[in-house]
């Protein structure tokens, strides 16, 4: 294939990359979009939540269900199973993402490890097709597998990003991947959508669930299918450890964590923007995993309304990371992320006076939430990328990944045990307000230039 790009994704190569292998990068984001904007964001939640309420006895189409289930023997509430659902696979890959992350620093053939997580994700995806009657259980497992290998496979793209771009060109780079991500994952779901709309009946709540369904598993084959293109792009950038590993990878990456881990202390203020990251970042993550539900649940708005307001957010978030990746050029990307953290604390508390059963408000807010999406996302992992010492991308961004793309875990904790506790929906949504003041506290406090030259690198020319 040609070493061309289109206009939409061009950019000048950085040291050692090639626009081609950036572009082929971008497409990842493109690739795995899929998952989180038509699986996490849109469809999971309510059909899971669904196929749980079947299990606890309750009528298909209710408006409400108090029943429970009972898996492994404890007492949950149907309306809880989804967000605990959540909760556990994040604890799960916090043992899982840094030994990734240290395995993909020891390997010089990490496009092998992209492939077989993403396939991994991709195939628990596809195998929704047969979770159908009250199955909860088995959509419960598959969605683990798939969000696990989703994180893994995040962890290996994200630590191509140093060697793609120097550091005045990552906030550009990185941006651009978001960007570019939200019109896949938005074409993917605007063609859920006409298929939602030309086949669902009304009054018909079986045949809504089975479209669902295969709405999710149409998002495992898109993840799949566009993973070939940055497998094909992307080049191999091994580090010198990689180079002069000998032995087995696996165990050598697990003694390499070990090391890491020890070495921790040398870079407290890496540590501390990290620990600002996972408490804001953990929000932003639950509002975008449980905002279907909220919307089905608490404001009784139809599936149909929910998929046009996340394409809506979609679309405006592309043109959103591309604004604030250029607001991040003048101002820096320190300042454009604690700025998009106060519009964060705006629109929990909007939504929190959202009327029920009035989708224009709900839609005028989700257009909110796309221009500040991408931006405060992009620029968080640009940023981290400053901070990471050379060699060691893998390992860090395994940690960085345990509060990314859905894998927050306090959010729906917290939404989840608000939730059955008051059985609100709405007082679990103000729950959230406190991982974006705390977050912003304290990303605030962290001395950016000062935490990038501690981590042996140069500091971008504006911060």
């Amino acid at each position: 294939m040609a070493d061309t790009v289109t206009p939409a994704v061009a950019d000048a190569a950085g040291p050692g990359s090639t626009r081609r292998e950036r572009t082929g990068w971008y497409f990842y984001d493109w690739a795995n979009s899929a998952f989180q904007t038509t699986v996490i964001t849109v469809f999971l939640g309510p059909f899971l939540t669904t196929v749980t309420e079947l299990a606890a006895g309750c009528e298909l189409g209710a408006d409400s269900c108090d029943g429970a289930v009972y898996p492994l023997g404890i007492k949950v509430a149907a309306g809880s199973f989804y967000p605990y659902l959540i909760s556990l696979s994040v604890f799960l890959t916090v043992f899982v993402l840094p030994v990734i992350g240290a395995i993909a620093d020891r390997s010089a053939h990490k496009k092998r490890l992209l492939a077989a997580a993403a396939f991994t994700g991709a195939g628990a995806t596809i195998a929704f097709a047969f979770v159908t009657g009250e199955r909860y259980l088995l959509g419960g497992a598959l969605f683990l597998i798939a969000n696990i290998s989703f994180g893994a496979a995040v962890v290996v793209y994200n630590s191509f990003l140093p060697q793609l771009g120097g550091p005045d060109e990552r906030d550009g780079i990185s941006s651009r991947g978001w960007a570019i991500g939200y019109l896949g994952g938005g074409l993917l779901l605007a063609l859920n959508l006409v298929a939602v709309t030309m086949l669902s009946e009304e009054g018909n709540a079986q045949r809504t669930l089975d479209l669902a369904r295969w709405s999710i598993v149409s998002a495992g084959v898109w993840w799949a299918a566009f993973t070939l293109v940055p497998l094909r792009w992307l080049r191999e950038h091994p580090t010198a450890a990689a180079l002069q590993a000998g032995g087995n990878v696996l165990t050598d990456g697990f003694r390499q964590l070990g090391r890491t881990l020890r070495e921790l202390k040398t870079y407290p203020l890496t540590l501390f923007f990290l620990l600002a990251f996972l408490v804001f970042n953990d929000g932003i993550q639950t509002v975008i995993t449980l905002a279907s539900q909220y919307g089905t649940e608490e404001l009784r708005l139809d599936q149909s309304t929910l998929i046009v307001t996340i394409l809506l957010v979609q679309f405006l978030a592309f043109g959103g990371a591309l604004a604030l990746g250029a607001l991040a050029k003048r101002i820096g990307a320190w300042k454009t992320v604690l700025l998009s953290l106060v519009l964060w604390t705006g629109v929990i508390i909007a939504a929190f006076r959202l009327p029920a059963e009035a989708p224009v408000p709900f839609m005028i807010l989700g257009g909110c939430i796309g221009l500040v999406l991408g931006g405060s996302q992009a620029l968080s992992r640009s940023l981290f990328s400053q901070l990471i010492p050379a060699g060691k991308e893998g390992e860090y961004y395994g940690f960085y990944e345990i509060s990314d793309k859905g894998t927050s875990w306090l959010g729906p904790l917290a939404f989840g045990l608000v939730f059955q506790l008051t059985s609100s929906y709405r007082v679990g949504l103000v729950s959230l307000l406190i991982f974006f003041v705390v977050g912003f506290a304290l990303l605030a406090a962290v001395p950016m230039r000062r935490a990038i030259i501690a981590a042996g690198n140069t500091p971008p020319r504006v911060l």
